[in-house]
């Protein structure tokens, strides 16, 4: 079963809605400066307001480590997503599960994949100057070739009408979605976060 995670998440209701859409997973942005920037305070109360079984995902962009794991620890994360250039070593200094997002230019954007220590790999589109949610879609051909030897989260570019396709060509672990699902930043569109699940769940039957 492919795995769904919401990012962006910036509310109870919108956590709420996406839980019963019948997400795997809640994404939070701690970036600076990303307009799905959510207070550790916020998320810790969504976070603290979830039903069991539910993932709760930090993301993070090229931040110092003691603020990575001040903010996982308080908002008691079970994965942390870098989505920035952080090295190796940070990854290994990290006690939860780590995404490491990559910014898909071209084959030879996977170069780090069988290296790099993550539990999972976010196949994002490279947008210049920006570290995602951009909602550009990456190669699906790329994402099918890096598949093969590592666990890869599809992103960049989902929508409800365009994800059973991606999940059938590429059958990724997991898709990742922000602005596919949204009104405007940081606002989930519930009806949209429901048919993007939906589509998910009809391709993985066929």
């Amino acid at each position: 079963m492919t795995r769904v995670k919401i990012c962006g998440i910036t509310s109870a209701e919108d956590a709420a809605a996406a839980v019963e859409a019948g997400a795997d997973a809640l994404g939070f942005v701690f970036a600076p400066g990303t307009p799905r920037l959510v207070h550790p305070e916020v998320a810790e109360r969504i976070a603290a307001g979830l039903p069991p079984f539910i993932t709760t995902v930090g993301v993070f962009v090229d931040q110092p480590l003691d603020e990575v794991l001040r903010i996982a620890a308080r908002c008691n994360l079970q994965a942390v997503q870098l989505h920035g250039d952080e090295p190796e070593d940070f990854s290994l200094r990290i006690p939860i599960k780590v995404i490491k997002a990559v910014r898909v230019r071209d084959a030879g954007s996977l170069r780090l994949l069988p290296t790099y220590p993550a539990h999972a790999f976010l196949l994002d589109a490279f947008v210049e100057g920006q570290p995602g949610g951009t909602g550009t879609a990456i190669p699906w051909d790329l994402a099918l070739q890096a598949g093969s030897h590592v666990r890869i989260i599809l992103s960049g570019g989902l929508r409800p009408d365009t994800v059973g396709l991606a999940v059938r060509r590429v059958r990724p672990y997991g898709v990742d979605v922000s602005s596919g699902v949204e009104t405007r930043p940081g606002r989930k569109d519930h009806q949209k976060v429901r048919e993007f699940i939906a589509a998910v769940r009809q391709a993985d039957l066929s």
